[in-house]
């Protein structure tokens, strides 16, 4: 089925990253995510690196409390990063890929290689009641798998199209990946690299029912302040959808 209306999750990673800069305790990260709920996010997403390089685990323990919409846990798959999705037990937790030395999480997890891990991953947060989804790549063996392994939903990697914006395939590729993940009966998402002014095409894939959108709204929110820059993004996510209603 397809929803006309599609979730805003807002990432707050990168106000933790400016509060890391001085290892201050300005900006907060949760005060972020409760004015990003006020301008509009349907959810807060934050990811729980290995090197805690911005967020750390006092912000995960003060956003499962604090969050008034749903919070999304990031997190690679390890026992100590389960371990803390176990004892909070956000709303949802999105299985990633992690390598210490990269900026920024660089491609999908691979799930073909790792099946066995992520599929026990998977069932030991289901076991206690956590909505699963993998960020993967929009590619096909991955989206079957996915499904395969009983994750709740995928996150397509959108790294691609947002790097390549004059090259069609990689759009494409996300929306044949949304064709497929929907009729396994999988919920789809995407993010990574998504902006004010490349949302559109992304926004109008009619299976796509939620986009992770963090560091292009924390970076302009510097000019025009959070409020401002949540509520232009969920206005060109709408503005999308609209049009391809018609």
């Amino acid at each position: 089925m397809t929803l006309k209306y599609q979730r805003l999750y807002v990432n707050i990673d990168h106000v933790a990253t400016v509060r890391q800069a001085r290892r201050g305790s300005t900006p907060d990260p949760v005060a972020a995510a409760l004015l990003c709920e006020k301008a509009g996010a349907d959810g807060i997403t934050a990811h729980l690196r290995e090197d805690r390089r911005h967020i750390q685990d006092e912000d995960i323990t003060r956003l499962a409390s604090a969050v008034t919409t749903l919070l999304n846990l990031e997190c690679a798959i390890t026992d100590d990063m389960l371990r803390i999705a176990e004892t909070l037990r956000p709303a949802q937790v999105t299985l990633v890929p992690e390598r210490r030395e990269e900026i920024t999480t660089e491609g999908g997890l691979d799930v073909v290689r790792h099946e066995t891990a992520v599929r026990e991953a998977v069932t030991r947060l289901k076991r206690v009641g956590i909505r699963t989804s993998l960020f993967i790549d929009p590619d096909d063996a991955a989206v079957r798998l996915s499904q395969a392994v009983g994750a709740d939903a995928i996150e397509l990697h959108t790294g691609s199209y947002a790097h390549h914006p004059r090259n069609p395939a990689p759009l494409a590729a996300l929306k044949a990946a949304s064709a497929l993940g929907a009729s396994l009966g999988l919920a789809v998402h995407a993010g990574h690299g998504l902006s004010l002014e490349n949302v559109g095409p992304v926004a109008a894939i009619p299976e796509i029912e939620e986009l992770n959108i963090g560091h292009a709204i924390v970076g302009r929110a510097i000019f025009v302040g959070l409020d401002a820059a949540v509520r232009e993004v969920r206005a060109a996510m709408d503005e999308a959808r609209e049009a391809d209603m018609f």
